[in-house]
């Protein structure tokens, strides 16, 4: 026969029941088990209070634990989360601090774990990641030094209509300084949309966007009329290379989080929709911090541009030693008795044309080089176009083709691929 199994349970059941038949003594009982008669009456106790359940082994753990986090506490960091699914442990905690502040809060690490203990955290999917750039962003070391704009993918409402936002932040303190949706993202309504931030805020030293329309175009140097406007203004063009949204990466980051908390569900339609962006800019200004600003909010870093936007935009002016040509309505200016095709983005405005030989010159837009004119073809040429006119005339005084200056700052040598945020 196999041996009768026998658990510590079964063994206090039969201690108790043999004990309460009167048949046995405690100290008989208790000698055979090889137990001390405090342990055998110990557990009669607990059978007369609580039958044969109350012989099962207790939870050991204590009930209260010094440590532990008051339910208030928790409940607190939990709403918060549930309002911004979008924001981590830090920036939980610092917000509950800066609006909370007579409360002693946990810390982050304990923050990551309540939101895992509730199914607050969405695991994201690891993918493999090029090294970091290490070289500062260019250009945006103060605010207004360089905005960036772009357009926000496409998506629809509730009433099936299609929605543009057109975003502008500033790349230095992350101040979104617009997220509008436009019906069409032409230039009349984007230059209405920049004209307006212009006014807000004053003028940027550059503005930094894609190849896109209408940001840009094939006309010469890439110039679209809004480009234009922009170089009337003093505001350099930057254009990231083809391709690489990373190097546009601060603006690309305020997308992701923007889609995250203002797309998904739409709103009933377009006017709801705006609704949405106005809240999510005021929170994204004046409420969210940035671990890149040292945990501080973005308008506790912007101030407003000391360029203000003139009343009325100057017409471009030109040295003594440029020769000046109006482009007229084919896109073409004279020279010589004959014209030259030089851009339909251009119809009206004046350019300089700056001698470096008896041949070539640099053909500016306001302080803007944008072409070399071979004046024997007649044709235009791009500023890299022939690399023996490449520093041409550096260090004697003369005029080197194409430089870039900027408004601001000396010309940049790079633009990051790396934003954090």
């Amino acid at each position: 026969m196999p041996w009768k199994a026998s658990s510590v349970v079964d063994e206090r059941m039969r201690l108790v029941l043999e004990y309460e038949s009167g048949l046995w003594t405690m100290t008989e009982l208790c000698q055979a088990r090889q137990v001390s008669r405090e342990t055998g009456y110990y557990w009669v106790r607990r059978y007369r209070q609580g039958g044969l359940e109350a012989l099962q082994d207790r939870d050991r753990a204590p009930r209260q634990h010094p440590n532990q986090t008051p339910e208030e506490i928790e409940a607190a960091v939990l709403a918060l989360r549930r309002a911004h699914m979008t924001w981590g442990p830090r920036k939980l905690k610092w917000v509950l601090e800066r609006e909370q502040a007579g409360r002693r809060w946990p810390a982050a690490s304990t923050i990551g774990q309540m939101l895992a203990r509730e199914g607050l955290v969405v695991a994201r999917k690891k993918r493999r990641r090029a090294p970091p750039y290490t070289e500062p962003f260019a250009a945006a070391e103060a605010p207004n030094r360089v905005w960036c704009a772009d357009f926000k993918g496409w998506f629809r409402t509730g009433d099936g209509e299609r929605i543009d936002p057109l975003t502008i932040s500033d790349a230095c303190s992350r101040y979104l300084l617009r997220c509008q949706a436009v019906e069409k993202t032409d230039g009349g309504p984007v230059r209405a949309i920049f004209e307006s931030a212009f006014r807000e805020w004053g003028l940027p030293g550059a503005i930094r966007t894609d190849n896109g329309a209408p940001f840009a175009s094939r006309a010469v140097a890439g110039l679209s009329r809004l480009a234009v406007w922009w170089m009337k203004l003093g505001i350099v063009p930057e254009r990231i290379a083809a391709g690489h949204p990373e190097q546009n990466g601060r603006h690309e980051r305020l997308h992701r989080t923007l889609k995250q908390e203002t797309a998904s569900p739409p709103a009933a339609n377009r006017r709801a929709q705006q609704r949405v962006f106005d809240r999510f800019r005021r929170e994204y200004n004046e409420r969210r911090p940035h671990e890149a600003l040292e945990m501080r909010t973005p308008s506790a870093v912007y101030e407003p541009s000391p360029r203000r936007y003139p009343a009325r935009v100057p017409e471009p002016e030109y040295g003594s030693a440029f020769q000046v040509r109006r482009v007229r309505p084919c896109g073409q200016f004279r020279w010589k008795g004959e014209n030259v095709f030089v851009s339909e983005t251009l119809v009206g405005e004046p350019i300089g044309l700056l001698s470096m030989d008896d041949r070539f010159y640099i053909v500016y837009f306001a302080a803007f080089p944008i072409a070399r004119f071979d004046s024997h073809k007649r044709v235009l040429l791009p500023c890299s176009a022939e690399k023996d006119y490449l520093g041409y005339g550096a260090g004697q005084g003369e005029v080197s083709p194409c430089p870039a200056p900027h408004p601001l700052e000396e010309p940049e040598k790079k633009v990051s691929g790396m934003a954090p945020v």
